[in-house]
């Protein structure tokens, strides 16, 4: 076992000397060395109900036969950094997170890891962390907040919080409805209550094959959530003896499988740079084209908020992941999982499913899947929206270029009601070098929604959005701004046309003008000269390669 290194020979007197002064008996050395990785902080709602599952993950660890440690991963709420400073620092906190891990497991040769997570980057860190390591881990993922209640009203934090100050703006609610909604949309632990990136990335750790069954949807109140927890922490000692690391179940038919379970989902756009970290920790060839060529022929069978009504405890009651998975079962690839079963044999083994919620592929909500990759002149490197939230009238449309330099400017404009129908509002230099961190759009797209124009305004950035965004938002356009990307040269008035179906995002200016406006361009003074986001923007690479880390 790798915990050799540092238990067995007379050099590692000191070593085991202190383990010994940590409070562990002479009589475990020789077990495997699990590290449990919580990454538990009062901070994050998704995250303050870990303690239990710490223990329940520990109490499984050693009832499996190993020796458990517990050390702390940080972490970051996107909805709390929204919309000021604080979100630079959402995207790169998964580099740190995927880089601690390594470091902790590495330098105190554990032998496995629990890897315990939630929220939008931690989940995707950690997975980056298991496949570059590809010792044997397993992920426990914290689980779903109950839907909120206002009379007979559900609610979830992205409609009845961003959205709702729109609809406040615009004089819909009142001032006593909107301190209702903010009172009441979060009523306890576990991640938002929609198909957002946290509950996005849930699911398709569970579709790679790195959680439990169930573990994705299963709410964080629900004692099987510590059921999980503890199953998980027996599983980890069972497969540290097994030898099955994460590189034998990230397979390309993993991936393949993920993808097709976040389009019929109609899940996060954010997943696509996600899953291009993890596949290149893993050494598999993912492509952002890939999710493309594969939501052609994949349906969209759920319609969960925030494009939809349904919420994740809906989706639980209806059978969960493997659910979908049936659904899709014909189409999976055999890859292994930390079951001990393939995704495609849990998902064959499935004998009833909600039709509701999970429609059948006979009766989708969409022939095609929840995201598309989009190219053109204004994005000769890809770009990405999330289809399942556009509205029928809004998949084609042509609008005149608002352009703003950063979100805070565009946001000023929006609330301020200087947006009209027909506008594009283009919100750049907010990439993954120029933002940097390539903030997520929430507070403006859901102004955009709770003003009602929704269904007549688009905005495309080089940032990205929050899996809680709805309606024509284009994301991940590359190369950005920074980069000299086509985006850093629109200027207000211009024409920029849209076409979902046709896969086209375009700025209708001519060529010569263009280089013309090229010819003046500069490239811009870096935004943050100091610190860790410093660092980030020299070495980050563009969205579409997953804005990892080079070199």
């Amino acid at each position: 076992m790798r915990s050799s290194r540092i238990v067995e020979g007379l050099e590692r007197t000191p070593h085991r000397a202190l383990l010994s002064g940590s409070g562990m008996p002479r009589s475990e050395l020789g077990k495997p060395l699990i590290g449990i990785a919580s990454s538990f902080t009062d901070l994050i709602a998704g995250h303050v109900g870990m303690r239990d599952l710490e223990r329940y993950a520990e109490k499984g660890v050693h009832a499996g036969g190993g020796y458990p440690f517990l050390f702390g991963v940080p972490g970051i709420c996107d909805g709390i950094a929204m919309g000021h400073r604080g979100m630079h620092y959402s995207l790169p906190s998964r580099e740190l997170i995927a880089d601690l891990v390594e470091s902790v497991a590495e330098a105190h040769a554990l032998d496995g890891l629990v890897l315990l997570t939630n929220c939008d980057k931690i989940t995707p860190g950690m997975l980056m962390a298991a496949a570059r390591l590809d010792v044997p881990c397993i992920v426990v993922t914290a689980g779903p907040m109950l839907s909120g209640r206002l009379k007979r009203r559900r609610l979830d934090f992205v409609h009845d919080t961003f959205e709702a100050v729109g609809r406040f703006e615009r004089g819909e609610i009142d001032r006593e409805e909107l301190s209702a909604c903010e009172s009441e949309a979060c009523p306890g632990c576990g991640s938002c209550q929609g198909l957002f990136t946290a509950n996005t990335m849930a699911c398709l750790t569970e579709a790679l094959g790195m959680s439990l069954t169930d573990c994705g949807t299963t709410l964080a109140v629900m004692a099987k959530k510590r059921h999980l927890a503890f199953a998980s922490g027996q599983r980890i000692v069972d497969l540290v003896r097994e030898g099955l690391t994460p590189r034998r179940i990230l397979t390309p038919g993993a991936f393949d499988n993920a993808i097709r379970l976040d389009l019929a989902l109609g899940g996060s756009s954010n997943t696509v740079l996600h899953l291009l970290a993890i596949a290149r920790e893993a050494g598999v060839a993912l492509r952002q084209e890939r999710f493309d060529e594969l939501s052609r022929e994949t349906p969209q069978l759920c319609h969960l908020r925030p494009s939809g009504e349904h919420f994740m405890e809906d989706l639980d009651a209806a059978g969960g992941v493997k659910a979908v998975l049936h659904r899709l079962s014909d189409r999976l690839a055999e890859a292994p999982s930390v079951n001990g079963l393939s995704v495609a044999e849990i998902a064959r083994a499935v004998t009833w499913v909600d039709d509701e919620v999970v429609r059948p592929v006979t009766s989708p909500v969409r022939p095609e899947g929840g995201i598309a990759v989009l190219s053109g002149s204004l994005a000769p490197d890809g770009a990405i929206v999330k289809q399942s939230g556009v509205g029928a009238s809004m998949m084609v449309f042509q609008g005149s270029a608002r352009c703003f330099d950063s979100e805070e400017l565009a946001m000023a404009a929006i609330m301020a009601g200087e947006i009209r129908s027909g506008t594009v509002v283009v919100i750049r230099y907010e990439g993954p070098r120029g933002g940097p961190g390539m903030r997520e759009m929430l507070a403006p797209t859901a102004a955009i929604v709770g003003m009602g124009l929704g269904e007549s305004v688009a905005l495309v950035t080089d940032g990205r959005f929050s899996g809680g965004t709805r309606g024509p938002c284009i994301g991940h356009v590359s190369p950005e701004a920074a980069a000299g990307g086509p985006i850093a040269l629109v200027r207000d008035g211009d024409p920029i046309s849209l076409d979902i179906p046709a896969r086209r995002l375009d700025l209708r200016v001519e060529a010569e003008e263009l280089e013309r406006r090229r010819a003046e361009w500069a490239v811009p003074a870096p935004k943050v000269r100091v610190g860790w986001l410093s660092r980030y923007a020299r070495l980050v690479t563009s969205a579409n390669t997953g804005a990892v880390l080079d070199g």
